[in-house]
């Protein structure tokens, strides 16, 4: 088969049904289940040249992307106090509690958002844009865990 076709058939029966919801469930602890199985599927698909996003560098892609399409909902840190750091333009991060809301998709999106190289931040306004320079960056480093991408600088 050819890799287009490969890609297509990766595409139709493991990504749709992998990525569907995947800012909810993401980072649950049932994905470690999920990456398994999708890296047999990473072995074969690289052996033919076809690149494809590992779990975690497609959670993160699924939620910078909800981020970017709902700036609205998520303020800067310059808008919340007057001080003028290097961290004023970085989203604000609210203090929370609850480990289920600091794990979940609000905040853990702020956090990601917050730790991308500045010029894949700057271009953020433009959603084509963004998406394009997210996954090239996705691409380049392949990130298999949160912890990995977090402690990457």
């Amino acid at each position: 088969m050819s890799a287009s076709s490969l890609k297509m058939i990766y595409h139709a029966f493991f990504y749709s049904v992998m990525s569907y919801g995947i800012i909810f469930w993401g980072n649950s602890s049932h994905t470690s289940t999920i990456f398994s199985m999708q890296k047999r599927q990473l072995e074969l698909w690289n052996d033919v040249g076809i690149q494809i996003l590992p779990l975690t560098s497609q959670y993160m892609l699924s939620l910078l992307m909800f981020v970017v399409q709902n700036k609205n909902l998520f303020s800067t840190n310059t808008e919340n106090h007057n001080l003028d750091t290097r961290q004023r333009n970085n989203l604000y991060l609210p203090q929370a509690n609850l480990t289920i809301y600091q794990k979940g998709a609000y905040c853990l999106g702020i956090k990601i958002f917050n730790n991308l190289p500045l010029e894949i931040k700057n271009v953020a306004g433009n959603q084509k844009k963004f998406k394009i320079a997210l996954k090239k960056f996705l691409y380049t480093y392949s990130f298999y865990t949160m912890e990995e991408y977090l402690s990457h600088s």
